[in-house]
């Protein structure tokens, strides 16, 4: 079992910066990758960036350049980190951490991002 805790949302004008945290703990050494997702009303819930176990990420394309996705590893916890930089409106969405493992997924409970314009 993992439990995944999320922090860092709120409000920030376009163009400011915000860093979301998730915390990973529990089986931590089933986890094979880790990423952060968000869902924006009406919309369907979409990958930002994720991490893989060897370090290697992936973003989405309107991200690239401004989010930049990273791992702290300690004895029994694993902290997520996605750094928001640069943001727009349409960024704005609940945003949501992720936990991999090879026959599960689990959610975080999703923090809110707004940026106004």
């Amino acid at each position: 079992q993992v439990q995944l805790v999320e922090s860092g949302g709120g409000l920030v004008q376009a163009g400011g910066s915000l860093r979301l945290s998730c915390a990973a703990s529990g089986s931590i050494f089933s986890i094979t990758g880790m990423g952060w997702y968000r869902q924006a009303p009406g919309k369907q819930r979409e990958l930002v960036a994720a991490i893989r176990g060897g370090g290697s990420t992936s973003y989405a394309d309107s991200v690239k350049g401004r989010f930049t996705i990273s791992r702290d590893n300690a004895a029994n916890s694993v902290t997520v980190y996605l750094q928001m930089n640069s943001l727009k409106p349409e960024d704005t969405a609940v945003y949501y951490c992720n936990a991999q493992g090879i026959y599960w997924g689990h959610w975080g409970q999703g923090t809110q991002v707004t940026v106004s314009s």
